[in-house]
């Protein structure tokens, strides 16, 4: 057997990694190349009233240049041959380009306030249980769906003949390869995608008013989509690369590394900025339970990812920005769960999918006045308020298993932790605690590692993520949180479903 090299580009909410991964003669290795950091820049500028209004946006040409430089840095480290390259990201936001290659515009984030409304324009044109069946996707501000709405409705304009909506992996995939295709796992999310047939909804197309036209092709995860173009392969040193459509979702990715024996008795948690809650079930469920619960189902590799989103590290995340803009400089995570572990347990909760956490100006205000909203005590520590953000989110997750479990009918047994989150012990165990189950953390780089897996599932140096399963569990360690004090978590979470 040969070495297979492969670089996996994981975008996520906050910032950038670059890993290389290497088959050498069944063995496998990864390792990070480059890491770099961004967030959202917020513009206020005057509307056509003169009212000024934020505008939330990300710097596609700042995250661009940084795959560039990974590239530079795996030839430096790694060598000047290179197999493949996949891209995955956060689940959400893109922007048209014109036939020549030109945006319309920045690329609007997310979080950007005007979609706040748009859930109630998409349903005023379908109805919710039409749409959910279609697609099985859950309602959410931030997706496409209500996007490319709002597009419609505002900047319709622009939209020039043979214009491209060019979703955000697949614009960096443009970028390096000049293609614009979409894999299935992230078009699941997008709310336009019929669940079963895995094509666009023309039905949802014609009643948002969207041509299907302007909408990329979708191919299967593993598919080789094209190769890097030359001239940007000579300036960073390397080989025309294949660039393989992998879980570009980045969720489906992490979930694809969770090494998981049995589907049916596992929960698992992509941890980070969301915490992604789910199960893997062979379907999509789209039942009037379902949609009640507002359940997703998202495309991963060869099953369902019935999940729901919650809030996740971007609720502390905040805080510490917060402070830090406060003091001057951040504080370490190490002190933040060190004083989070010594506050009062259970003093107050918070409902972390609460609208006003959505983005606010200061999380810390925010936290203070949802606590007098609902008639509970304000945590007067910052140490209290951290401690009340994980209590929150771990009975959450218990929530939120139960909605799944009583939906697809498999009671969970065992919780897995991926992404960054599983390194975070303190909510780890917080977690098998409210749940009172064992908790597996870990791979901790799990979006990377399923990007990798499914990039060599496409050249076909393993036959299927089973196959991927022994090789994650030999190559990464893996820790198990036992619960503890469950009499205690079952009191609060009593208190925490009246709140909620």
């Amino acid at each position: 057997m040969s070495v297979q090299r492969f670089v996996a580009v994981d975008l996520g909410a906050s910032g950038g990694k670059c890993f290389a991964g290497v088959f050498d003669n069944g063995a496998f290795s990864m390792r990070e190349i480059h890491r770099f950091a961004y967030e959202c820049v917020s513009f206020h500028l005057p509307d056509r009233a003169g009212q000024p209004v934020e505008r939330m946006v990300w710097d596609d040409t700042l995250i661009y240049a940084n795959i560039l430089a990974g590239l530079r840095l795996y030839r430096r480290e790694v060598g000047k041959s290179l197999d493949a390259i996949g891209i995955d990201t956060w689940g959400s936001d893109g922007q048209f380009i014109t036939e020549d290659g030109d945006m319309l515009g920045k690329v609007y984030a997310y979080r950007d306030h005007r979609l706040d409304a748009m859930i109630d324009q998409v349903k005023a044109r379908i109805p919710a249980e039409r749409i959910y069946a279609i697609t099985g996707i859950h309602f959410q501000p931030f997706n496409i769906s209500n996007q490319i709405l709002w597009f419609m409705q505002n900047r319709k304009h622009l939209l020039m003949s043979k214009c491209r909506f060019v979703p955000i992996p697949s614009l960096f995939y443009y970028y390096l390869g000049g293609i614009i295709k979409v894999d299935s796992s992230w078009a699941s999310v997008t709310q336009l995608m019929d669940a079963k047939s895995k094509t666009w909804s023309r039905e949802i197309l014609d009643k948002l008013g969207i041509p299907p036209e302007v909408l990329p092709e979708i191919v299967a995860p593993g598919t080789v989509i094209g190769k890097l173009q030359r001239n940007i392969a000579e300036a960073v040193g390397l080989n025309a690369a294949s660039l393989v459509a992998v879980g570009a979702h980045d969720t489906a990715s992490a979930f694809a590394a969770a090494p998981i024996d049995d589907p049916r008795e596992a929960l698992i948690i992509s941890s980070g900025t969301w915490s992604l809650v789910g199960k893997l079930v062979p379907e999509p469920i789209t039942t009037p339970r379902a949609l009640a619960a507002n359940l997703s189902n998202e495309g991963g590799i060869g099953n369902i990812r019935l999940l729901k989103n919650c809030m996740g590290g971007w609720l502390v995340h905040e805080l510490r920005r917060v402070w830090r803009d406060a003091d001057g400089k951040e504080m370490e995570w190490a002190a933040l769960y060190a004083q989070a572990q010594a506050a009062e347990p259970f003093a107050a909760f918070v409902n972390p999918d609460d609208p006003g956490f959505y983005n606010p100006a200061n999380m810390e205000k925010a936290f203070v006045e949802y606590c007098r909203k609902t008639g509970q005590p304000v945590p007067t520590t910052r140490g209290g308020l951290v401690r009340m953000a994980y209590e929150s989110l771990a009975l959450k997750y218990r929530m939120i298993n139960e909605d799944i479990s009583a939906v697809c009918g498999q009671q969970t047994q065992k919780v897995h932790i991926v992404g960054g989150g599983s390194q975070n012990e303190l909510l780890n165990q917080f977690t098998a605690d409210a749940l009172g189950l064992p908790v597996i953390a870990g791979p901790v780089e799990a979006t990377a590692v399923g990007n990798i897996m499914v990039q060599a599932m496409g050249l076909g140096v393993i036959r299927s993520l089973r196959d991927a399963l022994p090789i994650i569990k030999q190559a990464f360690p893996i820790r198990e949180f036992k619960p503890a004090n469950t009499a205690a978590w079952d009191q609060a979470y009593a208190r925490f479903r009246k709140l909620v």
